[in-house]
């Protein structure tokens, strides 16, 4: 939690400690995130708005351009790994007998994909926590491969180009500069209001 509200400072001082290598480090937590059905809460959003501001901040010495490239070659490749695991691993979890994971729900989780698996896809990366279960559940579902890949290189460029450059052009005005945390905050409880709706318009139906 406190990585996540100083997110800026811990970048910083990563920044300086390690140089160059940040590439590397970035590349693998947005790997990760977006890879590893079991680590959705390292945060995305936030990691990537904080890069940008850092950056044209201009004492990182790292490069935009190539810090864009590998951050969506990371949640292009993340989000294939997680798809791959939950091709494997679906119809093993999902099997008679297991009472928390019933084939039943494999059935509807298969049927969902079918008719909103793409924009599921590309929607979800905007969603914390939601875009690393979305590519496992696409795996479990045996969504088409083309489909899938088709929407996740579109979901995370936009993505990823999208939270770099708010942080890059925004991230160091001073209103948002001296009040950092607030808005990394406000990034968050604005990435998880689809979601809270949408659990909101279940309750209710329900």
């Amino acid at each position: 939690m406190d990585f996540l509200l100083h997110i800026d400072k811990y970048l910083a001082g990563l920044i300086d400690h390690y140089h160059n290598y940040t590439y590397l480090i970035l590349f693998g937590m947005i790997f990760i995130e977006t890879g590893i059905v079991i680590a959705p809460f390292i945060p995305g959003d936030s990691l990537l708005f904080a890069t940008g501001a850092l950056v044209a901040g201009g004492h990182t010495g790292l490069n935009i351009y190539l810090l864009a490239l590998l951050l969506i070659i990371a949640a292009f490749s993340g989000d294939v790994l997680n798809y791959r695991l939950g091709g494997y691993f679906g119809p093993r979890i999902f099997k008679q007998g297991n009472k928390i994971l019933k084939p039943e729900y494999y059935h509807r989780t298969e049927t969902f994909f079918k008719q909103h698996g793409g924009k599921s896809i590309a929607l979800g990366r905007f969603m914390p926590v939601i875009r690393t279960f979305v590519p496992f559940v696409a795996g479990v579902s045996r969504m088409s491969t083309a489909r899938f890949l088709g929407f996740n290189i579109t979901g995370g460029s936009i993505w990823v180009l999208l939270f770099l450059s708010l942080g890059y052009f925004f991230g160091i005005i001073p209103l948002i500069k001296n009040n950092f945390t607030l808005f990394i905050i406000g990034i968050v409880i604005i990435s998880l209001i689809p979601v809270l709706l949408a659990a909101f318009s279940k309750k209710k139906k329900e």
